[in-house]
């Protein structure tokens, strides 16, 4: 703590204009920058804004339908990481608007918390097919790649909804308002994909950025880096999360996405479709592949990129145009015992990391 102390100071002593705006792309800093009190903490010139890095808040709805018909309609045991089992739908109320919803009216639904856990229950129930339904970023794909480029068992099927990062940031950055100053970009991500994968910001952009690892030791220090970007119009990509991110990523990762996964365009929930923003399975994994393995459950209608439950702002959060407490639901109809949004399920949704930082209400709007 007396390092994060030291970087507050040196923060503190900066020439400061009277606003700059600094988005965390990682829901993981964000839980990290909301638990740790490091807004307060920062000079009030300083806004530190949520971006899309909740993978679960992005995942488009028909593909969670899918998973829901599935585990209610075919006989199969579904699986899924546990923070994807809340995340509602769009439903008659007579109908399970959730994977939790499909368990608790019969389905065989079950939470688990990495990929092999998916190749055991495949290998202990080898007369049952077993779908695993895995949604995330490339920190969380990576393993599922591992898995598949390792060999699964024949009864086993992947529902894939793989996003990347990067790809969503530069659709705000070639924006007429990209909403923010400069970026921090996420830790884990470029663990696993190079720090490399962020130079476009820098670059292309002209924007200050550094990767952060998850202390508020390490997001004070890349806070402190690109402020004095900005005000000395130095711009570079600054790795402040050295002893974890080193230049081009992880090898074996980045070997297992690229042997069994290709890139695609992809939607993401209440924004629309970003341009080479998901993963899909190789053709050769087609036998794995749960979208071709069972019958279409999918829904058209449901590719409409406003996707979000009426009145839930959760898109305008995830692309940072507003901050959780300013959504109209927000402590109102929408909290984690009674979610409306995907942003108020996952423990990186934003609403959710503000709620458990004590944020109960709504900000006051102005008129």
């Amino acid at each position: 703590m007396s390092e994060a102390r030291q970087w507050l100071e040196r923060i503190r002593a900066l020439d400061l204009p009277p606003r700059v705006r600094i988005m965390n792309v990682c829901g993981g800093h964000e839980r990290s920058i909301t638990l740790a009190g490091l807004r307060s903490a920062l000079p009030p010139s300083i806004e530190l804004i949520p971006g899309p890095g909740c993978p679960v808040c992005v995942c488009p709805e028909e593909d969670i339908y899918q998973a829901i018909q599935l585990a209610l309609q075919e006989d199969v045991i579904l699986l899924a990481f546990g923070d994807m089992l809340r995340v509602p739908v769009n439903v008659k109320k007579s109908e399970a608007r959730s994977l939790v919803e499909a368990q608790a009216a019969g389905a065989d639904v079950r939470p688990i918390a990495s990929p092999t856990e998916a190749v055991s229950i495949a290998r202990d129930h080898p007369d049952r097919a077993v779908v695993f339904f895995a949604a995330g970023f490339e920190t969380t794909t990576a393993p599922v790649a591992a898995m598949l480029a390792e060999g699964v068992p024949e009864n086993l099927s992947v529902l894939l909804s793989g996003r990347r990062t990067w790809p969503a940031v530069a659709m705000l950055l070639e924006s007429e308002s990209p909403g923010f100053d400069a970026l921090i970009a996420p830790g884990h991500v470029a663990t696993v994909m190079g720090p490399e994968e962020w130079g476009f910001v820098v670059e292309r952009h002209h924007m200050p950025a550094a990767v952060a690892g998850f202390t508020p030791e390490s997001l004070l220090a890349a806070t402190y880096s690109v402020l004095r970007q900005h005000l000395s119009g130095e711009r570079f990509l600054d790795n402040c999360y050295p002893g974890v991110v080193r230049p081009g990523g992880n090898p074996t990762a980045r070997r297992h996405l690229d042997g069994v996964l290709d890139v695609a365009d992809a939607n993401w929930r209440g924004i629309g479709v970003i341009p080479d923003s998901g993963f899909e399975l190789k053709a050769g994994l087609s036998a794995h592949n749960a979208r071709l393995r069972f019958p279409s459950h999918e829904d058209e209608a449901r590719k409409r990129a406003g996707e979000m439950p009426p009145g839930c702002d959760c898109a305008r959060v995830v692309l940072g145009r507003i901050y959780p407490d300013e959504c109209r639901l927000y402590g109102k109809a929408c909290t984690p015992r009674n979610p409306v949004g995907p942003c108020m399920v996952s423990d990186e949704g934003a609403c959710r990391i503000w709620w458990a930082g004590g944020v109960r209400q709504q900000r006051p709007r102005v008129a």
